[in-house]
């Protein structure tokens, strides 16, 4: 693995792991998300990820996907709390045409009025698709109960906010949060790095802007939703989570592995195969620069909620009576998933955004050897919960 990295002079940072194989991932990473976002213009973020795509000065809307995949390419993007990112993969012959593609919708957006429209409805039905999904809703609903106001009202926004934006208001506040001191390039695969950054040099020029998070406050809630229509209850447990990052974190991704991730882990074993209780139990970490939250999600009956989430509360406890082995083992199990998801190069691509986001690239190249230092008893501190939340979806009526 060989690791090349650059600040330029306009103030992009362009990071990339050199691959001797014909395929390249590359993206464009903008330091601004939900997180930046006040009440009141919640999913604007998100809005403008979905409107640089409906065309620019110079390319339509299949213009811009039709370049990329008449060359066997992939093009999309994210939103999340603290970036927004645009990104391909493509044959690595391709690579500045998929460049081209990301340059032109980031400096070159036309917000038509009549694209900005049919675009708005479009996130309206994602905001319903959402909310009609008890499974999904119950993610939204637990990062409400986490968070207080603005943070907790979804990167998405909301139907009452998204309704509201004009497009004029939308497209003078991209020209405010984007520019090139915001952004980190990462690029994986086999490709001209220095060519790259010429490239970019030629392109962007420095514009002096800066976004701010807006502080983030934390609480803890419990919720009880009943819903018509459904037959299956959705509960979610979290808490919040040391930041990414730290080597309480890296006692997290530990305790994760040994409390609920994967088939052999202690919650699903002991909720699904001991007590037959739920066919789905899944955790996750959602984390960034700012913040850390650690879940387990289970699909089960409505009569068996009180008693999962008294095994999950128990379990957690029950970390005290983790062992050596038990570290030993849940320490090969994350070390060897990173090795297994990090075949995929979009994988790499977006882990090292988060690594620069939250410290250095090189970093990311260090997580085995910092799992590899973790203490039984730092794991065993990262679980002594106190404070959590739960939101839970139950079918209504007996």
């Amino acid at each position: 693995m060989k690791l090349l990295k650059k600040k330029l002079s306009n103030g992009m940072t362009v990071i990339m792991e050199k691959r001797e194989l014909p395929v390249v991932s590359f993206s464009i990473t903008n330091k601004f998300g939900a997180a930046y976002e006040r009440s009141e213009i919640k999913g604007i973020a998100h809005f403008i990820e979905h409107l640089v795509f409906t065309g620019t000065k110079t390319r339509s809307h299949e213009d811009i996907s039709r370049e990329i995949e008449k060359k066997g390419g992939l093009l999309n993007a994210f939103t999340s709390h603290e970036v927004t990112s645009f990104w391909f993969k493509l044959p690595s012959e391709h690579i500045f045409s998929g460049m081209d593609i990301i340059i032109d919708i980031l400096k070159n957006p036309k917000f038509e009025e009549k694209k900005f429209e049919k675009e708005k409805k479009v996130i309206l039905e994602e905001i319903k698709m959402y909310h009609d999904d008890p499974r999904l809703h119950v993610g939204e609903q637990i990062e409400k109960n986490l968070f207080e106001k603005p943070f907790g009202e979804l990167v998405i926004g909301s139907k009452e906010t998204i309704s509201k934006m004009k497009r004029d208001f939308v497209a003078d506040y991209f020209k405010k949060v984007y520019s090139p001191e915001n952004y980190i390039v990462t690029i994986v695969g086999n490709a001209d790095f220095e060519k790259i950054c010429a490239y970019l040099e030629k392109n962007f020029k420095a514009e002096g802007k800066k976004n701010e998070v807006i502080k983030i406050k934390k609480k803890n809630v419990e919720t009880l939703e009943e819903r018509h229509g459904i037959d299956q209850a959705h509960l979610i447990f979290a808490f919040h989570a040391p930041l990414m990052g730290t080597k309480e974190f890296n006692a997290l991704e530990i305790l994760d592995a040994y409390l609920a991730n994967g088939m052999s882990s202690r919650l699903f074993l002991k909720i699904r195969e001991e007590k037959g209780l739920a066919y789905a139990v899944k955790s996750s970490v959602n984390a960034e620069k700012n913040y850390s939250v650690y879940e387990v999600y289970v699909g089960t009956t409505k009569e068996a909620v009180p008693e999962v989430k008294k095994i999950i509360l128990e379990e957690l406890k029950n970390i005290k009576n983790m062992n050596e082995k038990d570290l030993d083992e849940a320490k090969e199990r994350v070390i060897g998933l990173r090795r297994v998801t990090s075949e995929e190069s979009a994988n790499v691509m977006n882990e090292l955004v988060f690594a620069e986001l939250t410290g250095k690239a090189e970093d990311y190249y260090k997580h085995e050897e910092n799992i590899r230092k973790v203490t039984l008893d730092e794991v065993k501190k990262v679980a002594s919960v106190k404070d959590y939340s739960f939101a839970v979806i139950v079918p209504s009526g007996k």
